[in-house]
């Protein structure tokens, strides 16, 4: 007999209830029952429908939302998604402020909505007035019935997780879940899911944090990733690290790290084998779980949180030449570009760190014989091991701040700033790399997993 759906008054009614999925082809070898909490099930596709609609909820009792009110947001998409998709509902104006790095289909969906899109530079410090958060703030503070949701500080972000999202998964695994994992965010997520499961369960529910491998959350330095919507970013020039108030770490039990490279694989590995199509934050958040399902036994239930869909990724995650650009994946047909390049760099990776004084670079910059012109990356120390791509703001002649020092050994590396470098992946066949990498006499880094590994001459591509 079939079962009919149910019947809502309003799309907003159809957030929550999202199916539990159980995995059998990635989990092969695994003893313990591993499970997708579908999130992209949401009508706006993702997690951040709960939040979205809870703040505007609460905003309305409130009275700080009122009719023909605009909300604002700061936001990499997808608790932008669902603010424009409860603004659009319920009539008011919605206008979010994006960092230039987001994917095009997130955007895209925004502006589907009706929502008004603000573009901002994705990697500036948290002080900058160009941030997301700062900008949204200011532009909504400046706005007459202007209303900022703020989910970084907005105490119904964690609390509709508590109330919906955890009891859901306790009653879908009938109380047999054994380890929750997901990534942090916001946090609000994790924290509120985690406050229901660890109380109904008298504590036995163990809470598992995915976390990209940079991120702060985890202890890590805090450079860019390539997985959006999960972890904590720190820019070099960040005065006070400030972290969200909604995500309270002490309902952290672990922290599993996931390098950008098995997240991207993994979800590209699940579309295919799975048929889940998934973001690169669920990527992140599985790859953990799988790796903490491992280590379990057969009464063991493993319940992974899945932010968001893949159909907001399908330029990136999903798009062969972006992953193979990144040496995320290697190219069908080769040679490649592994395969061509001498054995050994002949040093460690220069780069020069952004903001400082010319004459301190040439002072701390090894003379490793390597080539002349260098990336400039945004760093507090210049450190050369595996910079991410989303480091690098330039490049910079030694030899031509050589010649500057002589005459202003004071002045800023980037007063000296010159183009990017041009890329290839370390798995992109020679005969593309070489149709895209200009003949102009300067390096290519060579890219793994979205991080440059090092610097080789054009000649090095025979």
């Amino acid at each position: 007999m079939v079962s009919p759906g149910p019947v809502h008054d309003s799309l907003t009614d159809g957030i929550g209830a999202t199916p539990l999925v159980r995995l059998d082809r990635v989990t092969v070898g695994v003893a313990a029952a591993v499970y997708v909490k579908a999130e992209y099930a949401n009508p706006g596709g993702s997690v951040k429908d709960r939040a979205a609609s809870a703040m505007v909820t609460a905003a309305e009792h409130d009275g700080s939302l009122r009719p023909g009110g605009t909300v604002f947001e700061g936001t990499s998409g997808n608790t932008g998604i669902g603010l424009a998709m409860v603004a659009a509902r319920r009539g008011y104006r919605c206008v979010l402020v994006v960092p230039d790095r987001t994917a095009v289909e997130k955007i895209a969906l925004l502006r589907a909505y009706g929502a008004e899109v603000v573009l901002t530079p994705g990697t500036v410090a948290q002080h900058d007035p160009r941030h997301v958060r700062r900008l949204a703030g200011r532009l909504a503070a400046e706005t007459p019935g202007g209303w900022l949701a703020d989910q970084y500080t907005n105490p119904a972000n964690p609390l509709v997780h508590e109330h919906t999202t955890g009891p859901e998964i306790w009653a879908q695994t009938r109380g047999r879940i054994t380890h929750l994992v997901a990534g942090v965010g916001t946090g609000g997520t994790i924290s509120g899911t985690a406050r229901h499961l660890r109380a109904v369960s008298d504590g036995r529910v163990r809470i598992v944090a995915a976390d990209p491998a940079t991120s702060r959350y985890s202890g890590g330095d805090g450079s860019p990733y390539t997985v959006e919507a999960v972890g904590h970013y720190l820019h070099p020039d960040t005065a006070v690290d400030e972290w969200p108030q909604t995500y309270d770490p002490s309902v952290v039990d672990e922290f599993v790290t996931v390098p950008d490279g098995d997240a991207v694989r993994l979800v590209r590995r699940v579309a295919r084998e799975e048929g889940l199509l998934l973001g690169g934050s669920s990527g992140t958040a599985l790859a953990a779980g799988l790796r903490v399902a491992a280590g379990l036994g057969e009464g063991d239930v493993v319940v992974v949180i899945a932010p968001d869909s893949g159909r907001a990724y399908l330029s990136k995650y999903f798009d062969d030449e972006w992953c193979v650009r990144l040496g995320f994946v290697d190219a069908a047909e080769g040679p490649l570009v592994r395969d061509v390049l001498p054995v050994a760099p002949p040093g460690p990776l220069r780069v020069v760190p952004a903001g400082r004084r010319v004459g301190d670079v040439l002072a701390n910059v090894p003379d490793t014989g390597g080539p002349d012109v260098v990336p400039v990356v945004a760093d507090r120390d210049g450190a050369t091991a595996g910079r991410a791509t989303g480091d690098v703001v330039g490049s910079v002649s030694l030899a031509g701040l050589r010649r500057a020092a002589a005459d202003d050994p004071d002045a800023c590396v980037t007063a000296h700033l010159q183009p990017p470098l041009a890329t290839v992946g370390l798995g992109e066949s020679v005969a593309a790399a070489l149709a895209r990498v200009p003949g102009d006499g300067r390096p290519v880094l060579v890219v793994a997993d979205g991080r440059i590994v090092r610097a080789v001459h054009r000649t090095d591509l025979p």
